[in-house]
């Protein structure tokens, strides 16, 4: 890759990577340069990220983006939502951050609640529940000596954007999934925190994609090898808010799936829908770049079938994840479909055994062969994306022609069909990855190397990047609308 280059740190909940981007008005190119495992690491007092591993594996990935483009313009982190790292006031980190999937959680939320009904919450923040958004972390930490000596929370991609730059900031389209959020101001909701308990000087100042926060540290200079001139900008740091921005979309009413780990469905706003009825189906109002709404509700994705292979590899017989999609590909229709929101497959354990302790509750037959199960989750995963698609065009009255599925679900074939069978649309599948595009996007925008709007960027996706189309077979569920 020749000519100038922005750097895209992309973070998973399953894994990470570094990866380099030419952008220009009619060009659009990215090569992966460093990919590397995101494991959680379970301590005596929970399940934690291991963010200092994290921000060694993003520096190996910069020296490579140094030897790529000795004159790189400029990095952008973005990662998942939610999870915080809490710093003293000498900008020390207290701790590695908790996971979401910790179970400190649980009783945090009655207390929440009796503050705070989910309904004046909803029409605050705008937010779907999920029993580990940043609300109730925050609130499973009071008493703890952590918060207590804390003075600055920092969201993940804010926190691994501090260590690289300094600037202790909140991009909004992360800071919008904390349940903290005023939905209508976009601001802070100073009042909900106060009545919360929450210590007002944790919030930092919020901060738009685009902003460029300033040259990299001189530690990180050294380590990496990079130039003075290489500039930390923001990006859409929620890795959902720049996966949107990627959906290669043309002038067709679209619904989206980005579909990874965990897969958000939903459609694209000017302005937040906080109907009662939207809140009982859980939807929730994202921010997005541009000021966009993100109007989507949350599917477990992907996340049953990564658990379901590292079982059976601790159990010592792994699988080839092609081979058993070959083998799920081959077996009828019409099998045991679980819902995959159901709690109890949110915690890491045995997930073919809890999927089959799900069909016998359901008095449906157990898929009793590892091809079945697979079968049994993407069947489970199509329909709850069809659901959710129904309810994001009847809750928002927006008209949907198309369906587009981004991440690493684009590279299951089998998915998408079934995706497609079940939202009886078709489904442009692609591109993969379509996080690390709307990051470099934004930060090449911001940086002169492209002009536009949304829209604007949306076509370069779609003129430069591979996708695949799946049609709806004859006997795929009725329409959506």
């Amino acid at each position: 890759m020749t000519g100038r280059l922005v750097a895209a740190v992309d973070l998973g909940a399953s894994s990470g990577r570094v990866m380099v981007g030419r952008v220009g008005p009619d060009e659009l190119e990215l090569k992966e340069l460093h990919r590397f495992g995101n494991d959680p690491v379970r301590l005596p007092d929970g399940l934690h990220w291991d963010a200092l591993r994290l921000h060694r594996e993003i520096l190996v990935g910069l020296r490579g983006a140094v030897r790529a483009a000795p004159d790189l313009v400029s990095v952008g982190v973005d990662s998942w939502a939610i999870d915080y790292g809490l710093l003293d006031r000498d900008g020390v980190l207290l701790g590695d951050p908790y996971h979401y999937r910790d179970d400190r959680n649980a009783a945090a939320v009655s207390a929440v609640h009796a503050r705070i009904p989910p309904r004046e919450l909803y029409t605050r923040t705008g937010l779907q529940f999920l029993p580990f958004t940043t609300i109730y972390q925050l609130e499973a930490a009071r008493g703890s000596s952590l918060l207590a000596a804390a003075a600055r929370m920092l969201l993940i991609p804010d926190l691994l954007g501090y260590w690289l730059a300094g600037g202790e900031v909140a991009e909004i389209t992360n800071a919008s999934t904390t349940g903290l959020l005023d939905i209508h101001r976009r601001t802070w909701d100073r009042e909900l925190i106060a009545t919360l308990g929450l210590p007002d000087v944790l919030f930092p100042r919020l901060a738009s994609p685009g902003e460029v926060i300033g040259p990299l540290r001189d530690e990180v200079r050294a380590e990496t090898g990079m130039s003075d001139a290489t500039l930390l900008t923001l990006v859409g740091s929620h890795d959902t808010a720049s996966a949107v921005v990627a959906v290669p979309a043309a002038d067709r009413p679209f619904a989206y799936i980005a579909c990874g780990t965990w897969s958000l469905v939903g459609v694209e706003l000017d302005g937040p829908i906080l109907s009662e009825e939207s809140r009982l189906a859980n939807f929730t109002n994202e921010g997005g770049v541009d000021d966009r709404i993100r109007y989507l509700r949350n599917v477990m994705g992907l996340w049953l079938l990564q658990e379901s292979l590292r079982t059976w590899e601790l159990d010592g017989s792994p699988e080839r994840l092609s081979d058993l999609l070959v083998a799920a590909g081959e077996l009828p229709g019409g099998g045991p479909v679980i819902d995959p929101d159901d709690p109890g497959f949110l915690p890491p354990g045995d997930m073919p055994g809890r999927i089959m302790t799900a069909c016998r509750a359901t008095d449906q037959p157990e898929p009793t062969t590892r091809p079945a199960v697979v079968r049994c989750v993407l069947d489970s995963l199509a329909a709850a994306y069809g659901r959710a698609v129904r309810d994001a065009v009847r809750l928002s009255g927006r008209d949907v022609e198309i369906v587009h599925l981004v991440g690493g679900g684009a590279r299951n074939a089998l998915l998408c069909q079934l995706t497609a069978d079940a939202c009886a649309l078709p489904v442009v599948a692609g591109p993969v990855e379509a996080t690390a595009l709307g990051n470099v996007l934004v930060q090449a925008r911001a940086h002169g190397l492209i002009a536009g709007d949304l829209e604007r960027l949306r076509a370069l996706v779609l003129a430069t990047q591979d996708v695949r189309r799946f049609e709806p077979r004859a006997g795929a569920t009725s329409g959506v609308g």
